[in-house]
């Protein structure tokens, strides 16, 4: 009887070991890897033009950081983010713009891209020059073995976009409506239901709305000839947070549901309007 309490204790053991040993054998070393050298194919000066948007405005790319590992596997699983900043920012700036990229090795950006970039994300003023700074970091599942390559400096002006809708040409803007004081009738009573310009393209006003009505603006005052509306008043939400708009579009636009005191927004160069409760 203790030969075979023996002879299982020794068995168990046994598997135990040759399980552990399979255990260690099956995990896979990271053994280091190659910072990514980043080159670009212009060098200083990045040109923007909105005749060009879509066209090639920089081609990024990058060596292979080779990560090795015990096992030798692990490189095709490796991703890369590149980074855009601002000069000085150190790559620290919360509103940098980042690019993932998955196992590929360069990365081609047209200027229009580019320069939506640099206006919407690093907010950039448009017709100025500015300094940006770009790199990129490879890593493996979970960011882990990051590895960052050096840092290419540019100069580079956005273009200003042309709006989306052609903002009133003289300058002003009024609305009119059911939904209004005013009602339909036109001239509209001013300065109540004048927009203020806030900016060439974009304009706001307070009024107070009567709910389930409608209204549209208007670029010049007693003059029915043109209007901005919308292309379909049944989109759901269109009347309380506002949508897309247009230049002589066919359908008014709705009211929000409740009646009270609106702040109604205009904004050309998007071609937005944004309706808000207040």
């Amino acid at each position: 009887m203790k030969n075979i309490f023996k002879y299982l204790f020794f068995s168990s053991l046994l598997a135990i070991t040759v399980a552990s040993c399979k255990k260690d054998e099956a995990r896979n070393y990271f053994e280091g890897g190659t910072n990514p050298v980043l080159t670009s194919s212009v060098s200083n000066t990045i040109a923007l033009d909105y005749t060009m948007r879509d066209q090639e405005a920089i081609k990024l790319s990058w060596t292979n950081p080779n990560y090795k590992f015990t096992s030798g596997i692990g490189s095709q699983d490796v991703s890369y983010l590149v980074e855009i900043d601002t000069s000085g920012a150190n790559f620290t700036n919360p509103g940098k713009q980042t690019v993932a990229v998955s196992k590929n090795l360069s990365l081609s950006i047209a200027q229009g891209q580019f320069n939506d970039y640099l206006l919407n994300q690093l907010q950039l003023k448009p017709g100025m020059s500015h300094n940006l700074e770009i790199r990129v970091k490879s890593y493996m599942a979970n960011n882990a073995a990051m590895l960052i390559s050096n840092v290419l400096k540019f100069a580079v002006t956005p273009y200003a976009i042309p709006p989306k809708v052609t903002p009133p040409s003289g300058g002003v803007l009024y609305l009119v409506g059911d939904a209004t004081p005013g009602g339909w009738n036109n001239p509209v009573p001013v300065p109540s239901q004048q927009f203020t310009q806030i900016s060439p393209t974009f304009y706001e006003i307070t009024v107070a709305l009567t709910g389930g009505k409608h209204y549209l603006f208007l670029p010049k005052n007693g003059d029915w000839s043109h209007k901005y509306a919308v292309k379909d008043n049944t989109i759901a939400g269109l009347g309380d947070s506002g949508g897309d708009f247009g230049y002589d579009f066919s359908q008014d636009i709705p009211a929000p549901t409740a009646s009270g005191t609106y702040k109604i927004q205009a904004d050309f160069q998007r071609g937005k309007f944004i309706v808000t409760k207040q």
